[in-house]
């Protein structure tokens, strides 16, 4: 029984990697933001997953998308961008699974994607400042990310201004999107991930 349940449960993660993965090659610039700022969709099956299977489950979507998609595509980033998308994108579905685990509803679905958004705004606006900031200046050098940010906004003038009029505002909107689409499909999609 126990090896059963193990083979379904890695099965759907695989499934929902696979999926993610996909995703994550369909992303697309929007022109309110700088050019290396990319909307895709790829954290949706991680909160599906997350959902489903538990919070675990959704980190190792996450993972597991962002080495496949290191190993296949490479960014020019030197995996920079995978480890931002991984950390943002842990910091969507981790506190939105483990607040829908609590009471399995739609009002604690919807209050752990809300907070998902936040936390992902937040996290991502630290881990940029900390980590990701720093690796991307030794990577390009300060004044090329600045150059590229101001293309879109001249407010941009230091990393303060970049998390503030690029990166929160980026995040929120994408963690948003994911979120909705999330609300629309997880119902339907429950009793296949469930089975």
């Amino acid at each position: 029984m126990k090896s059963k349940f193990n083979i379904r449960y890695l099965t759907k993660i695989s499934m929902l990697t696979a999926i993610a993965v996909v995703l994550m090659y369909l992303e697309f610039p929007l022109p309110i933001f700088p050019a290396f700022l990319k909307i895709d969709l790829s954290d949706l099956p991680a909160l599906l997953g997350g959902f489903a299977l538990g919070p675990l489950a959704g980190v190792i979507i996450q993972l597991l998308k962002n080495i496949i998609h290191f190993i296949v595509k490479n960014d020019g980033t030197g995996g920079i961008g995978n480890l931002a998308n991984f950390i943002v994108g842990i910091a969507l579905v981790v506190p939105a699974a483990l607040i829908y685990l609590k009471k399995k509803s739609i009002k604690t679905a919807i209050l752990g994607m809300i907070v998902g958004i936040f936390s992902m705004a937040i996290i991502a606006a630290l881990a940029n400042y900390f980590i990701l900031w720093p690796l991307y200046v030794n990577l390009i050098g300060k004044e090329a990310i600045l150059a590229m940010a101001q293309v879109v906004n001249k407010n941009v003038t230091d990393v303060g201004s970049y998390i503030l009029y690029a990166l929160v505002p980026f995040n929120a909107l994408k963690g948003i999107a994911v979120c909705l689409i999330a609300a629309f499909i997880y119902k339907p999609l429950s009793s296949v991930l469930h089975k």
